[in-house]
């Protein structure tokens, strides 16, 4: 009754290895760039502006942001974990094409059951006579590489007695793929604790030099699996928020690079120029992210905004509509996107949404395994996350990797949504 199975494909996926790759090689570049935009107040005032004044949680969450800055940072130690999640575009022409859905910069998850995975597809292979195409599946262990990345953090903050703090929901069903990275920092006798927000307005405090303490433990890195979600907040989740944030704590993230994983960002980062004045003088980077950008578009008010909206509802199957929301589940599609933006086409509420091309991949099929779910063959696509690590000190970066990759798979009749969410399987890349 408690404990499930995470969903998975009974068999691996095909990808094809020169997008894989593709994917690898732009992290690095996309872990400098949410580096970039959560150092740049002026960029994330200018491009959350129209945001902030019709969503209020984006908004609340930038009241803390200016707060802590106006108050002068203590964190000096900076640790970034996103993940970068990317469809294969079949195009016009259908030659398969690499394209970003979005980058998530805070609770990125799945890094520990993913490690599991393809062992589990091996073994699967193995057993349908498969031993060749079994050994063809990469290894592949993010917790490890999530974990190196809070590692690197903690020892920069410079105390042995201090703690790691995962900040958890209050019902916690994903708690094994914590549990994964957790057990990669006992294995480095790196304490962990456990706490919800809850915890941290009771029991946290800040002492003269703005060290976090809870129950009496220093606190290191505070690893954020929550907080996501206006519905994750009430007034005590929010005064707690604020306490984290003023702390010297390491967050992972801090309040800027959750900023800076909002749609309002990505769409504007698609605009003529707006990569090239963040990554100035990193040509070749600039090249390898805009080469992953699908067409995003703003429905700012105004002529051109005006403009997009028509067209929206003019053809609604050639685009998705989203809101400024973590955790799937949230887009809208079709008949449904062209209702919402016929009710606030002339509103400013819809400043709160960007719109996208809709990616159109080529399904497969397979099988995709759920507890308590009846089994049948569906025609699926994929979608590929690569995880990225980077630790900022100053103004120096030490740490900048890929530290390894995801991939979930879904029925094509389920336009939206992740595992979490209660859509997508866990699987394994098949390279071809």
């Amino acid at each position: 009754q408690v404990v499930n199975y995470a969903p998975f494909t009974l068999l691996p996926s095909a990808v094809p290895s020169a997008l894989f790759e593709q994917a690898y090689a732009v992290q690095q570049d996309f872990n400098l760039l949410v580096d970039a935009i959560s150092q740049n107040k002026e960029f994330l005032e200018h491009t959350l502006a129209s945001t902030i004044k019709v969503d209020d949680f984006t908004a609340r969450l930038f009241r803390i942001y200016t707060q802590v800055l106006d108050e002068g940072l203590a964190q000096s130690v900076f640790l970034g974990i996103n993940r970068s999640d990317y469809m294969f575009d079949c195009g016009v022409d259908g030659t398969p094409a690499l394209k970003q859905i979005e980058i998530n910069t805070i609770a990125a998850s799945f890094g520990g059951l993913t490690s599991r995975t393809a062992v589990v597809h091996g073994r699967v292979l193995k057993v349908l006579g498969k031993s060749k195409e079994a050994s063809r599946l990469l290894p592949n262990n993010p917790s490890k590489g999530l974990a190196l990345g809070i590692v690197k953090a903690w020892e920069l903050y410079g105390s042995q007695s201090a703690v790691v703090m995962f900040l958890v929901e209050e019902v916690q069903r994903n708690i094994f793929d914590q549990r994964c990275v957790e057990n990669e920092l006992w294995d480095r006798n790196i304490r962990v604790i456990r706490k919800r927000f809850r915890d941290v307005f009771e029991k946290g405090s800040l002492d003269d030099a703005r060290r976090l303490y809870m129950d009496g433990q220093e606190v290191a890195v505070v690893y954020y699996r929550e907080g996501y979600m206006p519905k994750n907040y009430d007034q005590q989740n929010w005064e707690a928020r604020l306490l984290l944030e003023r702390s010297r704590a390491v967050k992972c993230p801090d309040i800027a690079t959750q900023l800076a994983g909002t749609k309002k960002v990505q769409q504007e980062l698609s605009r003529p120029g707006t990569l090239e004045r963040l990554l100035s003088g990193h040509t070749d980077a600039v090249a390898r992210i805009r080469a992953t950008f699908a067409g995003l578009y703003s429905l700012d008010m105004g002529k051109e905004g005006d403009k997009i909206v028509a067209m929206a509802i003019a053809d609604p199957d050639r685009f998705v509509l989203k809101p400024q929301r973590e955790g799937g589940g949230n887009n809208l599609y079709g008949e449904e996107l062209r209702q919402v933006l016929e009710k606030i086409k002339d509103s400013p509420e819809r400043t709160s949404y960007i719109l996208m091309d809709k990616i159109k991949p080529q399904p497969a099929m397979n099988y995709l395994l759920r507890a308590h779910s009846p089994l049948h063959v569906s025609q699926c696509i994929s979608e590929l996350g690569i995880f990225g690590v980077y630790v900022r000190q100053g103004k120096e970066m030490v740490m900048n990797t890929a530290a390894g990759h995801l991939l979930r798979t879904k029925a094509i009749e389920h336009a939206d949504g992740g595992v979490a969410a209660g859509v997508a399987v866990l699987d394994t890349p098949y390279l071809v």
